[in-house]
């Protein structure tokens, strides 16, 4: 019997796997300098296999900077975060939303790089800015619980807040030998620092 040569099926190929490839290329070359030819060439399938799975370059950028936002959310969400006084709800979700941008990286590094060029970017813009007022909400909760310090307006403690936080993309690597133990050392860190610097004096 002959033998045929096969191409490789394209349902090999999962929306995951083709996402972690178009997010590191995004970083790499910024999403308007990323063509489909360069996603095909590094994800070493064709343009067609691509379109099997999205529509286009736009589809894949939103599905990535949906998953970091669905994680950030997500934190919201958890019964830490809604449950108890104001104090322990917001120290939850800053040492959860710190492990989340750990965890997923290369997509909340996407994220905080999007300028609203598109439609997609626009969203994403606007899901931050809904994240960032429910997080100053919980901040000024716990300035009314005077657990917090009222000298500092909650919203700009936020942006305080996520700047340390979301600085940790520009320098955090989790690919050495200790990654998960540095991990953990950086959320500790964070809190600490977070909150030694805003808890009120007696």
């Amino acid at each position: 019997m002959v033998e045929t040569s096969r191409a490789p099926r394209r349902d090999s190929y999962t929306v995951d796997t083709l996402l972690a490839v178009t997010v590191r290329v995004f970083n790499e070359r910024g999403y308007d300098g990323t063509s489909m030819e360069d996603l095909s060439r590094a994800a070493g399938i064709s343009k067609s296999s691509i379109y099997h799975h999205v529509k286009g370059k736009e589809e894949l950028l939103r599905l990535a900077v949906g998953r970091a936002l669905d994680g950030l959310f997500g934190t919201l969400a958890e019964p830490e975060a809604t449950q108890g006084d104001a104090l322990a709800r917001l120290h939850h979700v800053v040492r959860r939303t710190t492990e989340v941008l750990l965890t997923e990286l290369p997509y909340v590094t996407l994220l905080l790089r999007v300028r609203g060029n598109t439609e997609t970017e626009q969203w994403a813009l606007q899901r931050r800015r809904e994240f960032d007022h429910q997080v100053a909400a919980l901040v000024a909760a716990a300035v009314a619980e005077g657990s917090l310090r009222a000298d500092v307006e909650p919203r700009l403690a936020t942006r305080l807040l996520f700047g340390m936080i979301n600085s940790l993309v520009e320098w955090y690597r989790p690919d050495g030998p200790d990654g998960a133990k540095s991990a953990a050392r950086v959320v500790d860190a964070v809190s600490e620092l977070a909150f030694h610097g805003l808890r009120a004096t007696d």
